[in-house]
């Protein structure tokens, strides 16, 4: 999957996102991926649902019938080639929502009072006072609950949503997820289920993963290039479930502003996470390098910024390589190589399929060139299948033997085996 992350409360009204679903699907993206649409409860956060059933009205044009407008949208994506997928978040819903009066028994208390979520951030503890935590434990009053869950996505799926980004799935017991799972797909076969498992172990993540989710997020983002952590995690769970990477997301800050507006930092980072993972995503204005955090709250349209770069040719390269190549595509057995120069990054990559070999070269250092040298390219693969450059910049007609290369600032060279496609 290569994901588009349109965000809601940037994006403006669902009238307004058609500009945003060309320019995604113009980029090579084949998702869109949609933060939390429903009715949000008093603090405003998209992911404090009040309601289920209703459509946030701030995305929403009066003129005609809220749920018109969402399938609109869809078949807007759908018509551009790309599915769509939207927030699942089933963990917790507003304070201030209904369900605390309707169905008490279904949340988390202590002391006799509902839970507000929270989580450990930098050794303190911070609580979502504007949420109630859902009570999954396996009590007398959980089956009308998972049931009621179950509505929630039928509801999604009849609007026409074909996937789920699973917000903190790891917080619910795997037998919720395989059998919400395991119904829903028996009347929707085609729906992708995706889990949101940053923050928890590799352990946890990988018993979330064999739950039946389709895919899962890794923490490429956050690797320096060179620690052992991100290829252990990645050989836990690949065999699992396929993994997607992104440079930033809608938690993060923004990499441009963390760059101190580094071009080639934006580039460096997509070409990773593309070309690591089996699946991509990305969140909108990441291609016009926008600096401005995106915020359940307060973010709004007016906070569109003036590009400060251009990289949506990059990015439709990057992504024509990853379609094109089966091996990109899947979360394939992958090594790190030796080599000389510690600022260089060399990764094996081997597909499914028998000669099916990758070379990623990679300039770890965003702000400084450096010096590639291999006297023979090929012993860095296994086969000897000619070698093809489908690097997104400079791409060579042929790869010589000797192969030297002076890369640019976090520069990436991309060689694959020719398997004649």
């Amino acid at each position: 999957m290569r994901i588009y992350n349109l965000f809601p409360r940037l994006a403006g009204r669902f009238a307004q996102w058609t500009p945003h679903l060309e320019r995604a699907a113009a980029m090579g993206f084949d998702w869109i991926f949609v933060n939390p649409i429903q009715q949000a409860g008093r603090s405003g956060s998209l992911y404090s649902i009040k309601d289920y059933f209703r459509i946030n009205p701030a995305f929403v044009d009066g003129s005609a019938v809220a749920e018109d407008q969402v399938r609109a949208m869809i078949r807007t994506a759908n018509g551009l080639g790309m599915k769509v997928m939207v927030d699942l978040v089933i963990n917790h819903c507003a304070y201030d929502s209904a369900l605390l009066r309707s169905h008490p028994e279904w949340f988390v208390r202590e002391n006799g009072n509902i839970v507000h979520p929270s989580c450990d951030q930098d050794g303190h503890r911070v609580v979502w006072e504007d949420l109630a935590q859902f009570d999954f434990r396996p009590t007398t009053d959980r089956e009308a609950l998972v049931r009621y869950c179950l509505e929630i996505v039928r509801f999604l799926c009849r609007l026409g949503f074909s996937g789920f980004r699973c917000d903190a799935a790891y917080q619910l017991p795997p037998e919720i997820w395989q059998r919400l799972i395991r119904e829903i797909k028996r009347e929707w076969p085609e729906t992708v289920f995706v889990a949101e498992t940053l923050g928890c172990s590799p352990d946890q993540t990988r018993r979330t993963a064999q739950a039946g989710f389709d895919a899962i997020f890794n923490s490429s983002k956050w690797w320096d290039f060179t620690s052992p952590w991100l290829l252990e995690q990645y050989q836990l769970t690949r065999e699992v479930s396929p993994s997607i990477g992104f440079p930033e997301s809608h938690d993060t800050p923004r990499l441009m502003e963390e760059a101190q507006g580094n071009v080639d930092a934006l580039k460096q980072r997509y070409l990773f996470a593309a070309l690591f993972s089996g699946g991509v995503m990305m969140p909108i204005g990441y291609e016009f390098g926008f600096r401005r955090p995106l915020h359940v709250v307060d973010t709004r349209p007016d906070d569109w910024e003036s590009p400060a770069c251009d990289l949506t040719g990059f990015i439709r390269t990057v992504n024509e390589v990853k379609a094109r190549c089966p091996l990109f595509q899947e979360d394939s057995i992958t090594q790190l190589l030796p080599h000389p120069n510690p600022a260089i990054l060399l990764m094996w990559k081997a597909g499914r399929r028998q000669g099916e070999e990758a070379l990623l070269v990679l300039n770890k250092d965003p702000w400084n060139r450096q010096y590639f040298r291999a006297d023979d390219l090929y012993q860095y693969v296994q086969g000897r299948a000619p070698l093809r450059d489908l690097s997104p910049e400079w791409r060579l007609d042929y790869v010589p033997v000797p192969f030297e290369f002076e890369l640019g600032p976090g520069m990436g060279r991309v060689m694959v085996t020719d398997m004649g496609n």
